[in-house]
């Protein structure tokens, strides 16, 4: 009986025993459990805060600046525009003026700065668009001052008129041009069909350009001017911006002999007249070389004391004018001499003469027909006149340069 009470005792010892192991057991799950959700706990707030972090960081809007600054109103026209955002990438960019113009640039490789390709020009309101990747567009304006003063430049012939193979593409400014380089690369003259057009420059204020020979018939000039916000001298600039574009007529070119005093007109290489002429005398010969016709009148007054000849003649109605030099030098109809001077005897004060008749109307006559034939640009040369060539700066008289010469006289 005692043995068998210690036999129960013993055996609800290792019942609770059991059950105490079991509990113990059964808490060891239970810590880890909680230890693990500690951990775990511990996990989700670490990145929670990492989430947090990064959505404010992706959450920070891009910022767009502008140079010139938003709001400016005498900003400098002498730099490219700059557009650069900070806290992402540009998608797109558009510069506008007011005068309808457009700046076009280009992104760096991190796509976060954009540069125009030229400057804006002066005096002009323009408004940047400027849009982030994934983000909305922003704007600002900015005005450019107004150049202080300025050059133009005149040009001949005129837009859309036609001359002769002769005529070179001459251009007189406004004001000294200091930086040749700078204006001369601001011009192109291009020609079709296409032939190589270089500029001389015979002055500070002059600029031709021409082919190596007389230019083909038929052809296509045209003359692009860029010349806006060019500095010509310090504080000078340029306002032109424009195209324009000349025709080139029929080839006539005219020699003039003033051994034998006649001169031959050829149309497109053939012989289309001959006329008597009589030249300068011994007194007052009548330059050599290759002239061009630069201004053409029915009747015109000549005075000599614009020629520095005193008072040796005025008349006021000379006819079937047509200038050669800026100096003076003509060819032109004359009623006043006796028709047999012409073919015989130089008589003028260097000037070109054809028979004619008061009133510049008679059509029977070589002055009148020499003159209705002829157009601005026609090639006139003169030749045995016992004078020296003309210079090529009196008048549109470039040709009387070598080749050689005339592109030595370019600026760039």
């Amino acid at each position: 009986m005692g043995v068998s009470h210690i036999s129960n005792r013993s055996q609800q010892s290792q019942k609770w025993s059991r059950r105490g192991l079991l509990g113990v057991l059964g808490a060891v799950p239970a810590a880890v459990a909680l230890t693990g959700c500690s951990s775990s706990a511990g996990a989700s707030e670490g990145t929670a805060k990492s989430d947090t972090s990064a959505k404010a960081t992706a959450t920070k809007k891009p910022t767009v600046s502008v140079t010139p600054a938003d709001g400016t109103k005498k900003a400098d026209f002498t730099s490219p525009v700059e557009i650069t955002v900070t806290d992402g990438t540009l998608a797109s960019v558009k510069v506008t003026g007011n005068d309808g113009s457009t700046l076009d640039g280009s992104l760096n490789a991190a796509k976060t700065k954009w540069t125009s390709a030229r400057n804006p020009y002066s005096g002009t309101k323009y408004t940047v668009t400027a849009t982030p990747e994934g983000a909305a567009a922003q704007t600002a304006t900015f005005t450019t001052k107004s150049p202080g003063e300025t050059f133009v430049g005149y040009f001949t012939p005129e837009a859309d008129s036609t001359s002769g193979v002769g005529m070179p593409v001459s251009i007189n400014f406004t004001h000294a041009v200091k930086d040749r380089a700078a204006v001369q690369k601001a011009i192109t003259v291009t020609a079709e069909p296409a032939v190589e057009v270089v500029g001389h420059w015979f002055s500070d204020t002059r600029l031709d350009f021409r082919p190596e020979t007389y230019w083909a018939a038929g052809t296509k000039i045209t003359l692009s001017l860029r010349l806006k916000d060019v500095e010509g001298q310090d504080g000078v600039y340029g306002v032109q911006q424009k195209d324009v574009t000349f025709h080139i007529g029929r080839e006539q070119i005219s020699t003039v002999d003033l051994s034998t005093k006649q001169m031959v007109v050829k149309r497109d290489g053939a012989t289309y007249a001959t006329y008597p002429v009589s030249g300068g005398d011994s007194d007052h010969t009548t330059w050599s070389g290759i002239m061009v016709i630069s201004e053409r009148f029915k009747q015109t007054r000549m005075e000599s004391s614009t020629v520095g000849l005193g008072d040796e003649y005025d008349i006021s109605d000379v006819p079937h004018a047509q200038r050669l030099t800026t100096s003076g030098t003509f060819v032109h109809g004359n009623y006043w001499a006796s028709t047999s001077v012409f073919g015989h005897e130089n008589t003028s004060h260097g000037c070109v003469g054809l028979h004619d008749a008061k009133g510049a109307n008679d059509s029977s006559v070589a002055g009148y027909k020499f003159y209705e034939s002829s157009m601005l640009g026609d090639v006139v040369i003169v030749k045995n006149s016992g004078e020296k060539t003309v210079e090529a700066s009196n008048g549109l008289n470039g040709w009387n340069l070598s080749w050689a010469d005339w592109k030595a006289g370019s600026a760039v």
